[in-house]
Parts: C-alpha cells; sequence; structure tokens
C-alpha cells in the first residue's frame, strides 16, 4: 500500500472514531446492522464525508480491507465503477455480513459497473445468505438505475426470482420481493409479467414464496402504482391515434 493511502486511511479510521456511538451501535443492531466492528455512524453522515474524499479506487480497496462497517460502506461511495472487476465484486460480496452492507454496494457502485449482470446471474444461486441477497440487491438496483436496460434482460430475471421464492431466510426473501416489485415498476408491460409471477408465487404451497407473492401483489396494485401506468397507457393510447 502507498505510504499516502496508509496516511489517507489513518485519517479516515481516525475520523470515524471520533464520531463513533455505542448508542447507535445498538440501535443498528436491533435493525439487523452488525459487524465485528461497528462504529454507529449514519449513512447520511458517511455519504456527505465521502463527497469530501472524493473518488480513489487505491483507498476504497484499503478501507475495505480494515473490515470497518463504516469504511466499507464509505469504500462503496468512494469506488470508481469503471475500475471495478468482476473478481473484487466476489470477493467484496463474499465479506458481506449484513443487509446494509450489501444494498449499499449494490445500491451505489455494483450496479454501474460493467459487470453487474454477470454478477447477478452468478450470485442468484449462490448457497451464501448475503451473496444470494446482493444478487437480487443488485437486480433491483439495475432496475432503478438502469435506463438503458432492455425488458428481455429483465425478462431473463423472472425464473431466477421463482425459483429463489422457496429460499425462506429472511434476507434472502426481502431481496426477492424488492427485485420483483422493482422490475414490475418499470413499464406497463413488465408490470403485467411481474404481477403473473407474484400472483403465482401467492398460491405456492411455499410459505415463503407466498409471502413474496402478496407482498409484491400489494406494492404493484397501489393506487400510486397502477395510476401511473394508466397514463403511460393512455399516452401510448393517444400517440397511436394521432399517428393513424
Amino acid at each position: 500500500m502507498a505510504a499516502d493511502t496508509t496516511a489517507r486511511v489513518r485519517d479516515v479510521l481516525t475520523w470515524l472514531e471520533r464520531r463513533a456511538s455505542r448508542k447507535n451501535v445498538a440501535g443498528m443492531a436491533r435493525y439487523g446492522i452488525v459487524s465485528p466492528k461497528v462504529f454507529g455512524i449514519s449513512v447520511a453522515v458517511l455519504r456527505a464525508y465521502a463527497k469530501r474524499l472524493g473518488r480513489d479506487h487505491a483507498l476504497a480497496l484499503a478501507l475495505w480491507k480494515t473490515g470497518s462497517h463504516e469504511a466499507r460502506m464509505l469504500a462503496a461511495l468512494i469506488e470508481d465503477p469503471a475500475r471495478v472487476t468482476a473478481t473484487q465484486m466476489d470477493r467484496w460480496a463474499g465479506d458481506f455480513d449484513n443487509w446494509a452492507l450489501c444494498d449499499t454496494v449494490c445500491f451505489h457502485l455494483f450496479d454501474k459497473t460493467a459487470h453487474r449482470w454477470d454478477r447477478i446471474a452468478a450470485w442468484q444461486r449462490r448457497p451464501e445468505e448475503f451473496v444470494r441477497r446482493a444478487g437480487f440487491a443488485l437486480m433491483a438496483s439495475v432496475g432503478v438505475h438502469d435506463k438503458t436496460a432492455t425488458d428481455a434482460q429483465f425478462r431473463k430475471c423472472l425464473p431466477m426470482i421463482r425459483r429463489a421464492a422457496t429460499d425462506d431466510r429472511n434476507y434472502v426473501r426481502k431481496s426477492v420481493s424488492w427485485a420483483l416489485r422493482t422490475i414490475g415498476k418499470r413499464n406497463p408491460t413488465l408490470h403485467e409479467e411481474a404481477t403473473t409471477v407474484a400472483t403465482a408465487l401467492r398460491h405456492s404451497t411455499s410459505k415463503s414464496a407466498r409471502w413474496i407473492g402478496s407482498d409484491t401483489l400489494r406494492d404493484l396494485s397501489s393506487a400510486a402504482t397502477t395510476k401511473r401506468f394508466a397514463r403511460q397507457r393512455s399516452k401510448t393510447t393517444r400517440r397511436g391515434t394521432t399517428d393513424e
């Protein structure tokens, strides 16, 4: 590690230690955010600090190696997506030990890398709880952020969701629901297809699948969602009439 990077890591850890809060650590633990080394610093504070640090690949790698929860959160926020390799993604995913770290890395970094679709396909079959969650958290994150992704790409995700729906581990089950709900909100076509999958899951013999189906249908049938897609369909119909 270069001397400059070593010094910066030391500065970051000092900054974190000065803001440590046992009360916040206890509060985070109640929400399932546990790790061997937690300072108890909010995401909002970390994001503001990450902006001051700026993009820094070397620092991100070094911070991750410290094992600190907050240092790893910062690593995700300052890492350059263009420099992230599939090997790095696999290594970091293997270190995930709580849902907050998993989701932050997927939502703020991994979904912007060139390897996002390959990692979705690989991780959704993995047995480790948080690696498998990462597959679906990444799927959901891409669904939110990637405006260039095609319906066909998300359509390939639906069989993955059906297979994983019977996994009754809490953090996997919630990520599967998140992914299906996000896909269903992309556009009217995917909304219809995701609703069909959710309806089938709701009638499954698996308790986990039934929960995912019900959770998804509740969201996809909400007034806000149905109203948005009704407006989109109306606009499409009007454009078709005008073109004629």
